[in-house]
């Protein structure tokens, strides 16, 4: 009876996952779908733990088993009640690595509880296979979550040499052909070479994001994660588990597809951005080297005249709106133009800020509507009736030079094209390049003028000037 309970303890966490996974799919519903999920995973791990038997014995152990969920549970809600959305993806990261950490650690535990339980020369190819690709799998998503980590929160720079392309596929080769002779040819050595692989593969996560850098990180964040639940589903594998190879599935299968969308959003294949590096280590030279002409900036007060006698107002967020924690100021903006009159909507790259879904989430923080929400091709339609448009620390993004400049590391790479609008409105601290390091076009066309400053305190501005037309 215990067994059938806890079957449908399974079965319920498995079904929670896809029907939480879909909701994820819609904004509206995201934040229910998330909570779906959380509940079917707390069954599936209850019943784990009160009601798996192996060998006529439950797991016992509860002080450390309720000890260690405990101080999880409370670093990691601490630590989401703290984070800025700024500081989002790093967290993203974070828990992404530590996914790939525990699957790691799987494959360790188990492969000492194998070597120990059957000789040398006996091991049971099919379980050493699947441990070795948790432990493969599982390494370099931890290690390389890290280094992202590190490098979104700035204390990691894009570091590259000469040949560090063919070094990582010489490092891969060597990892995969440690792991089919000790699944081919098991000897006394089983356990260092096992270690072998796992250090090699911590430092191909290492050198495999290292080289990766500026607009390409959304891009490198979504694959980890796809690894992360290729490692989980490993281990769904070994311990013949179905909600760990459910969960894990669908977090490989949905990281996968968003890498792709990602990749489609950018006009460059997957390779291209893992060897390219686009946005670190560029050669291009430095910004600015291009003759641009000059730019031309405007007041506070004719931005508000401006936008107060629009028809329709588009607003592009970008990292600097999330920098400045400006989408509240921002909410309230459109409000006050609603109230005037104006159609204000919001234009989403889909690359836009450090992660995928970056700026959605920042604007469902200050309750913006979701049908406000555009995706790139519906804004493109819209933008040749648009009287202004406002970008609110966007740089890459809007940049023409991916429609025009085949020498730009952005060629190529489907952009808003905010240009067609009558007016474009650009709010920038400076004109520093943006997260891929180069000039921007648009901020030198005719149509252009720049807004400096702070994101959130132009807007306050902004808005005092318009309540006092």
């Amino acid at each position: 009876m215990e067994l059938n309970v806890l079957t449908l303890c399974y079965l319920i966490g498995s079904v929670t996952f896809i029907l939480g996974l879909k909701m994820l799919s819609n904004p509206a519903t995201a934040r229910k779908g998330n909570l779906i999920a959380a509940a079917g995973m707390i069954i599936a791990i209850l019943g784990t733990i009160f009601l798996y038997e192996e060998g006529g014995q439950k797991l016992g152990n509860y002080a450390w088993i309720f000890g260690g969920i405990a101080i999880g549970t409370v670093i990691g809600f601490l630590s989401a009640k703290k984070v800025k959305m700024t500081a989002m993806p790093e967290m993203v990261s974070m828990f992404n690595g530590m996914g790939g950490a525990c699957a790691m650690l799987i494959s360790i535990v188990e492969f000492n509880h194998l070597v120990h339980g059957y000789p040398a020369s006996e091991l049971p190819v099919g379980t050493v296979l699947i441990i070795l690709l948790g432990l493969i799998i599982g390494s370099v998503s931890f290690a390389g979550s890290m280094i992202a980590w590190g490098k979104l929160n700035g204390k990691v720079k894009d570091f590259s040499f000469t040949g560090q392309h063919i070094f990582n596929i010489i490092l891969l080769l060597v990892i995969v052909g440690l792991a089919v002779y000790l699944i081919g040819w098991p000897s006394d050595n089983a356990t260092i070479i096992f270690y072998a692989i796992l250090a090699l593969s911590l430092l191909y996560g290492v050198f495999f994001v290292f080289p990766i850098g500026g607009a390409d990180m959304p891009v490198v964040i979504s694959l980890l994660n796809s690894f992360t639940g290729v490692a989980a589903a490993c281990g769904g594998f070994l311990y013949d588990n179905k909600v760990m190879l459910t969960g894990g599935i669908l977090v490989g299968a949905a990281g996968t597809l968003l890498t792709i969308l990602m990749c489609k959003a950018m006009n460059r294949s997957l390779a291209n951005v893992l060897i390219g590096s686009f946005g670190g280590g560029s050669k291009t030279g430095p910004a600015g080297d291009k003759e641009q002409g000059s730019y031309k900036e405007i007041s506070l007060s004719d931005t508000a005249v401006v936008m107060s006698y629009a028809s329709k107002v588009y607003i592009v967020p970008g990292y600097g709106l999330a920098v400045a924690q400006a989408q509240h100021a921002c909410h309230e903006l459109e409000k006050l133009l609603e109230a005037k009159g104006v159609d204000v909507k919001y234009a989403i790259h889909p690359v836009a800020g450090r992660m995928p879904g970056h700026m959605n989430v920042l604007l469902a923080e200050a309750d913006v509507p979701y049908e406000k929400l555009l995706e790139m091709e519906q804004a493109n339609d819209e933008f040749p009736s648009t009287d202004v448009v406002l970008i609110l620390g966007a740089n890459d993004v809007v940049n023409p030079a991916a429609k025009t400049d085949p020498s730009s590391p952005i060629y190529g790479m489907p952009i808003l094209d905010v240009e067609l609008a009558k007016n474009v409105i650009v709010n920038k601290r400076s004109m520093k390049p943006g997260y891929a390091g180069i000039e921007n076009d648009l901020f030198f066309q005719p149509k252009t003028s720049m807004l400096f400053g702070d994101a959130k305190k132009v807007l306050q501005d902004l808005i005092a000037e318009i309540k006092n037309l």
